[in-house]
C-alpha cells in the first residue's frame, strides 16, 4: 500500500530519554565497512529481560519531507521498500530465531505497506519528541495506516538536508538512526539521510541505509523496549555489538549481528 499524506502537526519537547543509536563510525571502522569479517568481538552475552519481542515484524515505512518527491529521492525511497520486501523474508531474520521465547518464537516478518508525507513538510532539523508526535498524529488522522499492533515498526526515513536530535546528540555527528518505543506499544526507527562519512564510508547512500536499517531492524525485533528484551549491560542491544560489520544477503547490505550462540557476530 503507498499513501500521499497531507496533514498538519506540530511539535513536542524532546522527551530526551535514552534510545539505543547506530553510532557515527570511527576512522578506523570507515575502513572495514563494506567487507568485514566476523572477527574478533567483545565478551558479550545478551540476556532476556522479559519484555515485548517482535515474533512476526510487521514494516511500515514513513518517508517524510517534500525532499522525497524529487525524482533521484524517489528512486531511493522505491529501492529501501525493495529491500524490505526481501530482508524480512531472509536469512537475516532466521539467525534471530536463537532469540525466541516460550510463546514467543521469532519468525519471518512482511512489508506491510508505504507512506510519503509532504506535508506537513519537516524542517531542516527535527526532535526525537517531534517524530513521535508526527506519528501519533498521523496514525490518529488517516485510519488507513496500519495501527500500532504487537508487531508493528514504523520505518521514518528523512531526505537529505534534514537532521535529527535526539538524547541531546545530533545525527551524522553523534549517531546514524535509532529506534526507540511510545508507552510501550509504539515501535519506531528512525533514519536520517546518512549525509557524512561517518554514516556512508566508502557506502553508497542506499547501502549506507540499508546497513543501518538492518541494524535497527534487528535490536527493534529483539529488543522493542530498549534494555527491556535482549541486552547486554556492557555493549548494549543486538546490533550494537557488531556496529560497522557488514555482509551481503541477497544482494543487499545489512550488519552483522550478535549471536549468543556462535559467541560472534554473524
Amino acid at each position: 500500500m503507498t499513501t500521499e499524506l497531507t496533514d498538519v502537526t506540530r511539535a513536542l519537547p524532546n522527551r530526551g530519554d535514552a534510545i539505543r543509536v547506530v553510532p557515527v563510525a570511527t576512522v578506523d571502522e570507515i575502513g572495514v565497512f563494506t567487507d568485514a569479517a566476523a572477527g574478533p568481538a567483545p565478551a558479550a552475552q545478551l540476556t532476556y529481560r522479559g519484555g515485548p519481542l517482535l515474533t512476526n515484524v510487521e514494516v511500515f515505512t514513513i518517508f517524510w519531507g517534500k525532499g522525497w518527491k524529487l525524482p533521484a529521492n524517489k528512486k531511493l525511497a522505491g529501492q529501501i521498500n525493495g529491500f524490505f520486501d526481501v530482508i524480512l523474508g531472509s536469512e537475516l531474520i532466521d539467525q534471530l530465531g536463537e532469540y525466541s521465547r516460550p510463546g514467543l518464537k521469532i519468525g519471518h516478518g512482511t512489508h506491510t505497506g508505504t507512506a510519503t508525507i509532504t506535508t506537513p513538510n519537516v524542517g531542516l532539523s527535527v526532535s526525537d519528541g517531534a517524530i513521535q508526535h508526527f506519528l501519533q498524529q498521523q496514525l490518529s488522522s488517516h485510519p488507513s495506516m496500519p495501527q500500532p499492533s504487537k508487531n508493528t515498526l514504523y520505518f521514518v526515513y528523512l531526505p537529505p538536508g534534514v537532521s535529527v536530535t535526539q538524547g541531546g546528540g545530533q545525527s551524522c555527528k553523534v549517531f546514524c538512526g535509532y529506534h526507540s518505543d511510545i508507552n510501550g506499544t509504539m515501535f519506531y526507527a528512525v533514519m536520517p539521510y546518512p549525509g557524512c562519512v561517518g554514516c556512508t564510508g566508502s557506502l553508497s547512500a542506499f547501502d549506507a541505509l540499508t546497513a543501518t536499517s538492518s541494524h535497527e531492524l534487528c535490536e527493534a525485533i529483539t529488543d522493542p523496549v530498549p534494555g527491556m528484551g535482549w541486552y547486554d549491560d556492557n555493549f548494549g542491544e543486538i546490533g550494537d555489538i557488531c556496529a560497522w560489520k557488514n555482509k551481503t544477503v541477497q544482494g543487499y547490505t545489512v550488519q552483522l549481528e550478535w549471536s549468543n550462540k556462535k559467541k560472534s557476530c554473524a
